[in-house]
């Protein structure tokens, strides 16, 4: 099965909401600040309850936050 590559601009939108830092995200979706740092890099893919909250706490439509990259 090939490995499925989710890309997110995490990063971009986390910056214009409210100037959170990633280690507030991080907090507020129940991760660390490093985990947080990997999936803005694209180099975790987040669970679907991460990417849920991460979607609630930066009130960005979730299809538009992240994708698979084909």
């Amino acid at each position: 099965m090939k490995e499925v590559n989710i890309r997110n601009k995490v990063k971009i939108v986390r910056l214009e909401k409210e100037k959170l830092t990633q280690s507030e995200l991080a907090s507020l979706v129940g991760v660390t600040r490093q985990t947080m740092n990997l999936i803005e890099a694209n180099k975790y893919n987040p669970s679907i309850r991460v990417c849920l909250l991460i979607s609630k706490y930066l009130e960005h439509p979730l299809d538009e936050l992240f994708w698979i990259e084909n």
